[in-house]
């Protein structure tokens, strides 16, 4: 017998007592136990705020970034144990794949993010400056920074290493320390994944803890900095949200819940036609994978009502080959569910979804199985269903196993209502030729959707498919679906910090940021172009021009680069132009003009020029205005794993009068030391 542990205060802690058995999904073995008993959460919770949390807050989001690929190397090495375990919880290989290859998947990404969004600082600068003055003495900004507290993380059973890391990579890239604790069902394969990330060393000490077990009285010690992320049914996200903790104190709550999913099939979408095929492949696909145990799989399947026997057909010849069985036997299609009280579960569902419709392949009481007991396995036929739209049970009942069920539509009025009726979904799927239909659809579901999918044959040989969370893009959806968000690229790191608005001065606002703000002392001297990374400081600046536009310049620089509009080169018709009232220079030639007088042309640190942000024209430039341009240092961003940085400048460049004619942010690559 194997008593899972748990990973608090900086050590692994054993149960006292027996705990609870849990059993393989597809043999009934008994694969392990589980208990927090003698857990100190109060404990935990500080260890985490006191240890984890100021060693992550020393990193700088491109450290953790880094860490969090280095982790993902690690456990890829791993991958083929997890597997393994993974077929105990009734997952095939396909879908031990999709859990554990999809949360790795998820590090690489917020890894990658990490490094290209976010920057190599301890502190994220979010929008622009805020004058608050017309004297530009008075000035403010918004920064982001982490929590003090610990972001626990609960988890479904379906997910079991997908799950804890799409809301643990997040996490740590903010800067957080998590406390995971995942549903008992599947823990065992949880547990393993921690304990292979703790033996790797990776992670600074506090980062990561790990409940195996009950909750017991965690919530009762959250503080206002402490998050809570939760997976699962929304009568449980509804009664943790009422928690007194967490209501008292106004802790951050994310909830990702009951889904009733939709997939539309479109009226041009006919048996002929390739969209046709692909909306049965991917109903058969949600209803199989997993075993239907996924928050994203197709619970509502609508089609136009002339179509509705051709679905059902071609779906049931789809369904007739899926091999259900032994998850770890070759040419299995679809292993077991969790656990016999899963599937008992799933059972009650359907009694209430036929009361409004009909069977229209499987049988929710018999099964074939392949290599396994009936008896002892949670084995499930995948059973689809046809039901009265207009009935509520199908907008209201979710088996959360392999079933779905095809409802009929008239119009496009109608099926935009009845999608609506799920009540908040995390994702919904239109299958159709027809963009013009495609955005209506789109248009009118996508208040109660957290993502919507677009599927035709454009775009089929690449997408990744109705039920696959992205970690660019938020999972999770409004009303039923929870209310929250998971991942969404930088978003979700975004909900671990505080974002506060710092007012003062020029010379505060870029100390506390660490990028220059204008207003702010400029040092002048020798160029800065002539400085590595590491002489280089906030606020070095030259100063280079005047130099004047003569229409010679004007007429050379639209033959030679062919821009020849109006402006440039016909005088009678610039004239006429109110914003010109004459010959103009190009705004190219005004940043090339610039380029020319503020570049050091010696090789030396500068090592490229890689592009212009945030370009904007503001004066036009007539004949004989002469031009200054003040190029000045205002963030710094080291790479941690090459030899150079990137140094963003703030390029202005005005006239004979001072006003400011073009003003942008000039990128180049400079080396970290002299070469």
């Amino acid at each position: 017998m194997v008593l899972l542990r748990s990973y608090v205060s900086g050590g692994w802690h054993t149960a006292p007592g027996g705990g609870v058995p849990l059993h393989d999904a597809a043999t009934g073995e008994e694969v392990a136990r589980v208990s927090s008993e003698g857990v100190d959460f109060a404990a935990a919770l500080g260890y985490g705020r006191t240890v984890g949390g100021p060693a992550l807050r020393e990193l700088t989001f491109h450290q953790r970034a880094a860490l969090l690929k280095a982790l993902a190397s690690h456990l890829r090495e791993h991958r083929e144990e997890l597997y393994a375990l993974s077929a105990k919880t009734g997952a095939t290989l396909g879908d031990s794949k999709f859990d554990i290859d999809g949360g790795i998947g998820v590090l690489f990404s917020y890894g990658s993010k990490g490094k290209r969004e976010l920057p190599n600082d301890t502190v994220y600068v979010d929008g622009a400056v805020e004058p608050l003055s017309k004297g530009g003495t008075f000035v403010a900004q918004h920064i982001a920074t982490p929590l003090r507290g610990v972001a626990v993380q609960i988890n479904a059973f379906n997910f079991p290493v997908w799950g804890p890391l799409e809301k643990f990579a997040p996490a740590f890239l903010a800067g957080v320390p998590s406390l995971v604790k995942p549903a008992s069902q599947t823990a065992y394969l949880t547990a393993r994944l921690v304990e292979l990330i703790i033996e790797s060393g990776i992670l600074p000490e506090g980062s990561l803890q790990f409940v195996a077990g009950s909750v017991g009285d965690l919530l009762d010690h959250l503080t206002a900095q402490d998050l809570v992320s939760f997976t699962g049914s929304a009568s449980t996200a509804q009664k943790l949200r009422a928690h007194p903790a967490i209501v008292r104190n106004a802790v951050r709550f994310n909830a990702e819940a009951d889904s009733l999913n939709c997939s539309i099939l479109a009226p041009d979408a006919r048996p002929s036609t390739p969209e046709f095929d692909l909306f049965v492949k991917q109903l058969v696909t949600e209803m199989t994978v997993k075993a239907g145990q996924k928050c994203t799989a197709i619970r509502r399947a609508f089609v136009p009502a002339e179509l509705l026997d051709d679905v059902a057909e071609a779906a049931s010849a789809r369904l007739a080959k899926v091999t259900v069985g032994n998850p770890a036997t070759e040419g299995v299609r679809m292993g077991a569910l969790a656990s016999l009280e899963q599937r008992e579960e799933v059972r009650r569902s359907l009694k209430a979804l036929l009361d409004a419709g009909s069977v229209v392949f499987g049988d929710p009481e018999q099964v074939d199985v392949v290599d396994g007991d009936a008896a002892k396995g949670a084995f499930m036929s995948p059973v689809l269903l046809k039901a009265d739209p207009e009935r509520s049970e199908p907008h209201e009942v979710e088996a959360f196993g392999p079933v779905s069920t095809l409802l009929p539509y008239t119009s496009v009025e109608q099926v935009i209502e009845l999608a609506a009726r799920g009540g908040g979904s995390l994702v919904g799927s239109i299958v159709t030729g027809d963009p013009a239909f495609a955005r209506t659809v789109v248009l009118g579901v996508a208040p109660y959707h957290g993502r919507l999918l677009v599927l035709d044959s454009e775009d089929a040989k690449e997408s990744t498919g109705h039920g696959s969370p992205m970690p660019q893009l938020v999972h999770g959806g409004p009303g039923r679906a929870g209310g929250g968000e998971e991942m969404g690229g930088i978003r979700g790191v975004m909900h671990h910090l505080q974002r506060t608005a710092v007012q003062g001065s020029p010379t505060v606002l870029s100390t506390v940021t660490g990028q220059w703000v204008a207003g702010a002392p400029r040092t002048e001297g020798e160029h800065p172009f002539r400085k590595s990374l590491a002489e280089l400081r906030l606020g070095d600046c030259v100063v280079a021009g005047p130099r004047t536009v003569t229409r010679a310049d004007i007429d050379h620089f639209a033959e030679f680069t062919g821009d020849t509009f109006y402006a440039h080169t016909n005088p009678e018709a610039a004239a006429a132009n109110p914003l010109f009232g004459g010959i103009v220079a190009h705004g190219y030639l005004v940043v090339s003009f610039a380029a020319g007088l503020f570049v050091s042309p010696e090789p030396g640190p500068v090592l490229a020029n890689y592009g212009l942000e945030n370009l904007r024209f503001l004066t036009p430039v007539k004949v004989d205005d002469a031009l200054t341009v003040t190029l000045t240092a205002k963030q710094i961003t080291p790479r941690i794993d090459q030899e150079y940085g990137e140094v963003r400048w703030d390029a202005d460049v005005t006239n004979q009068d001072g006003d400011s004619v073009a003003k942008y942010d000039v990128l180049t690559l400079v080396s970290k030391e002299q070469p």
